[in-house]
């Protein structure tokens, strides 16, 4: 898990008293620092700084390189950050994998059970994935009532196929899947050929009506995983309406293998 150590603001004149860092974290999808001379900066105005962060206890360095709003439309409160770190060779290397765009971007988050209160996740895994698909958990649903949070949840279990949970993940990269929920964030778009897998919620799926890689696990693996979704599987037993039934906050739709 990454943990942020300090933030190294690297202001355009030297010759200028540097101010103090007095505050660091997420507001949003966005990174914010604090100032001891009362300045707060954010986004782009954090271009050019050094992030000093740990993984598993071993201390590393990464430079904010760019940073942009999403403008996909469902997220505009989430930024996304160009984040470096010098390689073994001496040149920078991304700090991310690239996402099914080809871009290597970084998403800061609050994060409640981090030391730090922000955790940093790429938009190439299935956490900022979610983000960006409109489900931020500080955020409201389109009622202004509804937390988004368990939806956060609900759509990291979806993306990996995690049928049971969290603990493990049945999909694998490049796979094809529509999702869609019943308060607005998004809507399905019924593509040619895609049929209902799953309904989902925090706890993994409530039932499965095929399985999305199936040389991954089948039903009857899935089910010896995961004995509550006994007699919950196959299109017989599991669609829309039923997940709905059985409290699915999410629900997606993939091709069923052939």
């Amino acid at each position: 898990m990454i943990r942020s150590l300090a933030l190294l603001v690297l202001l355009a004149s030297p010759a200028l008293a540097q101010p103090r860092l007095t505050s660091f974290g997420a507001e949003g999808g966005n990174f914010r620092a604090g100032l001891s001379d009362g300045r707060v900066l954010m986004g782009g105005e954090l271009i050019g700084a050094e992030l000093n962060l740990s993984r598993d206890g071993a201390p590393f360095t990464v430079r904010i390189d760019s940073a942009e709003a999403d403008t996909g439309g469902r997220a505009p409160d989430v930024w996304l950050f160009h984040l470096t770190m010098a390689g073994p060779d001496g040149t920078r290397q991304d700090y991310c994998s690239p996402d099914p765009q080809g871009r290597s971007l970084a998403i800061p988050y609050p994060a409640a059970d981090e030391p730090s209160g922000f955790g940093i996740t790429c938009s190439a895994g299935a956490i900022g994935k979610c983000l960006r698909f409109g489900y931020r958990p500080w955020a409201m649903a389109p009622d202004g009532v509804t937390s988004l949070a368990p939806y956060h949840a609900t759509c990291v279990n979806l993306v990996r196929a995690a049928y049971g949970g969290p603990q493990h993940g049945y999909t694998r990269n490049g796979m094809s899947i529509d999702l869609y929920d019943r308060i607005g964030i998004q809507r399905a778009d019924m593509a040619q050929g895609q049929a209902f897998e799953a309904g989902w919620t925090p706890a993994g799926a409530v039932c499965i009506a095929h399985p999305r890689v199936p040389e991954n696990g089948s039903l009857a693996e899935i089910t010896a995983q995961t004995p509550r979704l006994g007699g919950l599987t196959g299109p017989e037993s599991c669609n829309e309406e039923r997940a709905a039934a059985l409290g699915a906050l999410i629900f997606n739709r993939s091709y069923p293998a052939q």
